[in-house]
């Protein structure tokens, strides 16, 4: 069964204007099945046989009847080159599909500027999973025009939390708990064991990279140094993994498209002042740091906090459910060409989890909370920044858990999130 996806639509357009398109993103997220779909014939590089037959002959991933669609393109860089060079000589039609689950070490820029388009793929957003019907557009709110909120929301807290343990990874949609969790196990033991040496990275000691990302899981929703999250990850012990080879599994794990960290928004063109540079750290799944954690939506639920210790604000769930919000909302923002930052002062003493800022700079500020109800405290943040940016910020909401979707007196706007779409 093929899930629908609001990338399809990105790829429907780029697809008729575009000679070459490149999809990239984790395993397992879909992209196979959506360049599938679009494809008239395949050369899957993972099929060790046909890979070795295309690297005595690169050439070859040229037949085919078009659109070609070259599966795991970086297990062999110079498919890359062979596509440009292609393009080059018919750049009008639409000739060739890509799919990457990893950059290459030793491919440190993509060389096909203005010849290969590059589309980003994630795990499923809460409105692709279809656990609610949206009501809220992300683009409404964009716009300036203040649509109206409104809109009844089914899911509580539990279902929430279900959501984040149960991975927006396709294959995984519609499974039990327990089989969830193996095939998750299975996913981290594979980029620990295999993916992350398959392309020029080597990591010598998979134990350390292991607890690692157990750290940086732990870290989700922070802005943690990469110091805290290196000394979580081996508390008390007089061996820690230097600088270098954290920064060498930070790289790796960037290069499989498994984190991405919500950088802070830094304006020049406003009065804000003194704003803090450290991204927001985040897994490209909430269910892979809530497996790192070895938490359960009923652990979660009960509020425990498992893993390294990470300072952090509220609970770990609290943690993971920006997380899931954060994963959806960059689905959204992707369809209307915006891009998702945060925004914290140096002190701390005003920060906005998502800042989404559209193609033409408008801004839209998103506080997260895991609450049903939302009460003037939870809104100082966005009061503040609306003092602060005026007219440049057209529009404020609350992402909740709760029942119901509305605008307030003050004119924020509250918005449960599984009724938020793009």
């Amino acid at each position: 069964m093929y899930f629908s996806r609001i990338v399809d639509r990105e790829l429907d357009e780029l697809c008729s204007e575009s000679a070459a398109v490149a999809i990239e993103g984790p395993r397992a997220v879909g992209k196979t099945e959506t360049a599938l779909r679009r494809a008239a014939s395949v050369h899957r590089l993972d099929d060790e046989t046909r890979l070795d037959v295309i690297r005595a002959d690169p050439e070859r991933l040229t037949s085919g009847e078009p659109p070609v669609l070259i599966d795991e393109w970086q297990r062999l860089p110079a498919s890359w080159d062979v596509v440009r060079r292609a393009v080059d000589a018919d750049p009008r039609t639409l000739r060739f599909l890509l799919t990457g689950s990893a950059a290459p070490a030793d491919l440190p820029t993509h060389s096909g500027a203005g010849r290969i388009v590059t589309v980003r793929m994630r795990p499923m957003s809460l409105a692709e999973r279809g656990v609610s019907t949206p009501t809220v557009s992300l683009g409404n709110l964009l716009s300036g025009t203040r649509p109206l909120i409104e809109g009844a929301c089914p899911l509580g807290l539990a279902d929430y939390t279900a959501e984040i343990t149960g991975s927006g990874f396709p294959a995984f949609r519609g499974r039990s708990g327990r089989v969830v969790r193996a095939y998750l196990d299975s996913y981290i033991d594979r980029i620990t064991e295999h993916h992350v040496h398959e392309f020029g990275r080597t990591v010598r000691n998979r134990a350390a990279l292991r607890r690692w990302m157990s750290a940086y899981a732990a870290a989700s929703s922070t802005a943690a140094t990469f110091e805290t999250i290196r000394d979580a990850a081996a508390p008390g012990e007089a061996d820690k993994p230097n600088k270098a080879t954290t920064i060498v599994y930070r790289a790796a794990l960037e290069g499989l498209w498994l984190i991405e960290d919500v950088p802070a928004w830094l304006p020049t063109r406003n009065h804000l002042r003194r704003l803090a540079a450290a991204p927001v750290h985040q897994l490209a799944d909430p269910a892979l740091a809530a497996r790192l954690l070895e938490a359960t939506a009923q652990t979660l639920l009960d509020g425990a906090d498992n893993g390294p210790a990470v300072a952090r604000d509220g609970s770990l769930l609290g943690a993971l459910f920006q997380s899931l919000v954060t994963q959806s909302v960059r689905v959204y923002a992707q369809a209307n060409e915006a891009k998702v930052f945060h925004l914290r002062t140096q002190g701390g003493e005003h920060e906005v989890d998502l800042i989404v800022q559209g193609v033409d700079g408008r801004i839209v500020a998103l506080e997260v909370k895991l609450a049903a109800n939302v009460t003037d405290h939870d809104i100082r943040h966005l009061r503040w920044l609306a003092e602060r940016i005026g007219p440049e910020l057209v529009d404020s909401a609350v992402i909740t858990t709760g029942p119901e979707a509305y605008r307030r007196r003050d004119g924020i706007a509250v918005i449960p999130a599984a009724l938020l779409a793009d």
